[in-house]
């Protein structure tokens, strides 16, 4: 009897549990028993985990989050690591391995397949920013969240005359604040990609002000950084990323927001009142059920994922291209981010005013 193990690493996500039962379904369809490691790669370190069965996984797709719980643990940061996940491997008869996760999850995963561990990778992450893949699940189930939020955002924003600053997530890229900015009529979207100085800022919220706009909705990325000014320091993970929570972006440019409004003496008597408010959408972006399109897309790359299993081709990667799943490179799609391209930006950026 073949077997292999899966685990779910970094943060949680819409659709994890939808990619869990579309490689058991497909492995157990050949004969083929999955281990689910708990904790990502923790427990790949300590071999916790346990044997998934159809009845585990029947109808999965439709809830949030994982059963088998997640971390951020690096492997490579621990002592004796990819040895010790080897050896999990090799004591409970696992020819290889599923890694569902972003570019950390899947950075491990590659490490290990070039010391001769076999490795699938599937992509996820709501940042939407790893390569040689159209769409990452999650990130549809995050942008509409965003959306609804900025959608209500608008009504409050109106009534009070007020700017209010919207922070998503997107640690490295904007595709979440351009793709939710967008859809809701944000006035101002700002990302990683493209950064802009305060006073470029202020010129869009300034313009609004003297047309007579009675609100204004910045849609920003929780990655972006002023043009020009140097970042504060804020903790890692274990993975080496800022912990961008603390760096409270959103939050500080709203507070420089009303603080240069109100001092502006060339605006009327009214910029006295001004008043600028943020709002960080945080977890409740990855929380919660799935879209329809990432119960589809993560059952989909589950399947084709169990398929690679069947077929032995490890040490790569399932992706969507266009409408098609297909088998992607696993080296390339951690050495290269996504970013949001400048076309787009630019035609997003006609809306700014």
């Amino acid at each position: 009897m073949r077997k292999i193990g899966i685990l779910t690493g970094g943060g949680d996500c819409p659709g994890l549990n939808a990619v869990i039962r579309g490689v058991v379904e497909e492995c157990a369809a050949n004969g083929i028993e999955v281990y689910g490691f708990s904790a990502g790669w923790r427990g790949a370190l300590t071999g916790e985990g346990r044997w998934l069965t159809l009845k585990d996984v029947a109808g999965l797709q439709t809830k949030g989050g994982t059963i088998l719980e997640s971390s951020r643990t690096n492997v490579m940061k621990e002592e004796n690591g990819p040895e010790r996940v080897r050896k999990t491997l090799e004591s409970l008869g696992l020819e290889g391995l599923v890694a569902i996760g972003g570019d950390d999850t899947l950075g491990v995963a590659n490490k290990l397949s070039k010391m001769g561990m076999k490795m699938i990778g599937v992509p996820k992450t709501i940042d939407n920013d790893l390569s040689c893949t159209d769409y990452t699940f999650g990130f549809d189930t995050a942008s509409n969240i965003a959306m609804e939020c900025i959608d209500r955002l608008h009504t409050t924003a109106a009534s009070h005359a007020r700017c209010i600053v919207v922070e998503c997530m997107g640690r490295h890229t904007g595709w979440i604040a351009v793709q939710a900015g967008l859809a809701a009529d944000a006035n101002l979207i700002l990302i990683p990609e493209f950064p802009k100085t305060f006073d470029e800022i202020m010129q869009v919220i300034r313009s609004r002000y003297i047309k007579g706009e009675r609100h204004t909705i910045i849609a920003i990325a929780e990655g972006f950084e002023l043009k020009g000014e140097s970042d504060e320091d804020v903790g890692l993970d274990a993975f080496g990323n800022k912990l961008l929570l603390e760096k409270e972006i959103a939050k500080t440019l709203a507070t420089r927001i009303e603080k240069a409004m109100r001092a502006d003496a060339s605006l009327d008597e009214k910029r006295k009142y001004f008043e600028c408010r943020s709002v960080v959408l945080g977890h409740i972006q990855r929380g919660g059920s799935p879209s329809c399109f990432d119960r589809v897309l993560g059952t989909r790359l589950g399947f084709k994922a169990g398929e690679l299993v069947v077929s032995g081709e490890y040490g790569n990667m399932v992706a969507l291209q266009g409408t098609n799943i297909v088998k992607a490179d696993l080296d390339k799609a951690v050495s290269e981010r996504k970013e949001v391209d400048l076309d787009f930006y630019k035609s997003v950026s006609i809306l700014f005013k």
